[in-house]
């Protein structure tokens, strides 16, 4: 190995910004001269700066290997080599501090139980506390000044002036990582509406004034961006912030939520364009990672829909989980491709296996799971568009529940530990197809339940904010497209949550440990559709009614105006995660519903539409065709 080799390994172990960052064993060579520095240097002051009579020199080299071993103890003990002085921060010098306090007593301890004392004179360790503390802090003092000398520089052609909203820690490391930053964004000016802030300064930034001072200060600085540094702002906070935002109509961007923010740094990499979910609003699901850990950690586990817009997020989910393997069925090529390429890179080494496969084949459902064995089983493939599928009755009840009686049974065959449905708000008191042909998926799990070694758990959930067939795409294609957006009733409502939030509460569910469970996500309030189409045209910076206007179409067939999350004789109880229900489950007849859906096979088979709908009415006696009924 050569020098540089040698230096690139031990002493230089990152660079981040254009600038290297040191070591742990330069560190730790550092550190020990400084204490032997300051033991001997301690001597020579206590003598006046003159000659250290022999007797007191020798018993200091004598303890000198003890005073550093001591000294380096502490210091690894308490963390300090794993500062990295580049960004030498209070902490840090706070436990430089501890470990010279500590490790002067210890020494101090040891020499006088080892001889009184007899030849170390006791103002040395004072004196070796105070240098000490000197050798160790300045140079790492030194260091950080040092790199910190570009903080400010002066701006070229390409830098945009930026205005940074947020006075608080997040604001704090966003100026500090623009001025370190390439040349791009120059930070002119700060506001936050906390009174005691404005007038302060970051980084030399002075925090100017309140967020309703934006509109008047992109004009007058000329600024080219707006960037929101909340990461902990409610979504009213927010709502507020960008419709000053907009009033300048100065394009900007936000920091990521404060849950979101996994390691507690704010940096430019982290903007994004402000989303729909900041505006809307909702608390941060608390999870028991631990648990859901040690449900899923070396399994293998097969997501079927994996290609859809719920499976796909479930899989990004499940890889941090570290499972042995994920086998991903779906029968769309393109969608399955994609996402078994990203796992791959995101999985490092994981075993991901996509299959193309129709889970309405029985065939070749039983093939993978023999072969596959899986322990756990996510069951995401389902046909989801209401008003498509009101029309086409065989299709849906196929695919829905015929294709989950196939994946179900495979999976008792194949010895699954847990089979886990995702069903949605939609199969409560149904008034479309799709409503009834996932209340009846549930029914089929809970009948398939009841004699098997498979866990069976249901997982019912509202609108996904994004997730394929959503309104939030539609509206965002609509707005681009210059309007109108179309809305069916102005006093529609629905539940909704973020991709990542249900797929999370999905896994929570998996290994929650209730057979035949029924769990119901807490959506929190109900949204109106309207509300939510003029959220989104305001948030693409345009007026409603001027720019953008809204048109109600009225409600489209299988449509109702509100949905629930349970059912009358399904009472709900609270679990031990706050969004997550138990939904008490109603009984079914096992024989009964078996033998529907072997029924369904067969007029599905001969298409025969009428007995499909008879045995789904018959199943779901609570399902109401409002367009039936008015006819």
């Amino acid at each position: 190995m050569d020098i540089a080799s040698f230096l690139h390994r031990h002493f230089i172990k990152f660079r981040q910004h254009g600038m290297y960052v040191i070591g742990r064993w330069p560190v730790l060579l550092h550190d020990g001269l400084m204490i032997a520095l300051s033991w001997y240097l301690a001597y020579w002051l206590r003598f006046n700066l003159g000659v250290v009579p022999s007797v007191f020199l020798d018993e200091a080299s004598v303890l000198l290997p003890i005073i550093i071993f001591v000294h380096l103890t502490t210091s690894i003990v308490l963390g300090v080599p794993r500062g990295a002085w580049r960004f030498t921060s209070l902490y840090d010098l706070t436990k430089v501090l501890q470990s010279v306090v500590f490790g002067v007593a210890i020494t101090a301890a040891l020499i006088f139980f080892y001889d009184r004392m007899s030849a170390v004179p006791r103002s040395v360790f004072l004196i070796q506390t105070l240098l000490l503390i000197g050798f160790l802090l300045g140079p790492r003092i030194l260091l950080r000044l040092w790199h910190d000398r570009e903080l400010h520089y002066e701006s070229t052609g390409d830098t945009e002036k930026v205005l940074v909203v947020g006075a608080g820690a997040a604001g704090e490391m966003l100026i500090r990582d623009l001025l370190k930053s390439p040349k791009r964004y120059k930070p002119v000016a700060l506001v936050d509406d906390d009174p005691g802030k404005q007038g302060q300064q970051l980084h030399g930034v002075r925090v100017v004034g309140g967020c309703n001072t934006i509109p008047l200060l992109a004009g007058k600085m000329d600024i080219k961006r707006i960037l929101l540094a909340m990461p902990s702002a409610n979504a009213e906070q927010m709502r507020v912030t960008v419709s000053w935002c907009k009033k300048s109509q100065i394009p900007f961007l936000t920091l990521p939520k404060v849950q979101d923010i996994i390691d507690g740094t704010a940096t430019i990499r982290d903007l994004r364009e402000v989303d729909l979910d900041d505006l809307l609003g909702r608390k941060p699901v608390t999870l028991d990672w631990n648990s859901i850990r040690a449900g899923l950690q070396g399994k293998k586990v097969i997501v079927t829909g994996g290609g859809g817009s719920i499976g796909s997020e479930l899989c990004r989910q499940l890889v941090r989980l570290n499972p042995e393997k994920i086998i991903l069925i779906d029968q769309g090529e393109f969608n399955l491709y994609s996402i078994s390429r990203e796992l791959s890179e995101y999985g490092d080494g994981l075993d991901v296996q996509a299959l193309l496969a129709d889970i309405c084949d029985e065939s070749a459902i039983r093939h993978i799971f023999l072969e596959q064995e899986p322990d756990v089983v996510f069951h995401a493939a389902a046909y989801k568009h209401v008003p498509l599928l009101q029309h086409q009755i065989r299709e849906t009840v196929r695919n829905n529940v015929v294709g989950t009686r196939v994946v179900a049974e495979a999976s008792i065959m194949s010895g699954c530990d847990i089979f886990v449905l995702i069903s949605t708000d939609k199969a409560v008191n149904p008034t479309s197809l799709m409503g009834a042909s996932k209340r009846m998926a549930e029914i089929v799990c809970q009948a398939l339940d009841q004699e098997s070694g498979t866990q069976f758990v249901t997982v019912r959930f509202g609108n996904v904010l994004g997730s394929a067939g959503s309104v939030v795409p539609l509206f965002r294609k609509q707005i681009e497209d210059g309007g109108p957006v179309t809305v069916t009733h102005p006093d529609m409502t629905r539940y909704f949550m973020t991709m990542t939030e249900a797929c999370q509460l999905i896994l929570q569910a998996s290994v929650a440990g209730n057979r035949q469970a029924i769990y119901v996500l807490n959506m929190g309030h109900p949204v109106r559709i309207s509300d939510l189409a003029e959220q989104m045209i305001r948030l693409a910076g345009f007026r409603i009614g001027k720019d953008i206007r809204i048109d109600f179409t009225g409600l489209r067939p299988g449509e109702k105006l509100e949905e629930e999350l349970f059912h009358d004789l399904e009472s709900l109880s609270p679990t031990v995660f706050e969004k997550l229900l138990l939904a008490e489950k109603r009984e079914v007849d096992k024989v009964r519903v078996l033998e529907g859906c072997q029924k369904l096979v067969t007029a599905c088979d001969e298409y025969d539409d009428d007995l499909i709908r008879n045995i789904v009415e018959s199943l779901v006696p609570e399902y109401r065709d409002e367009a039936r009924i008015r006819d």
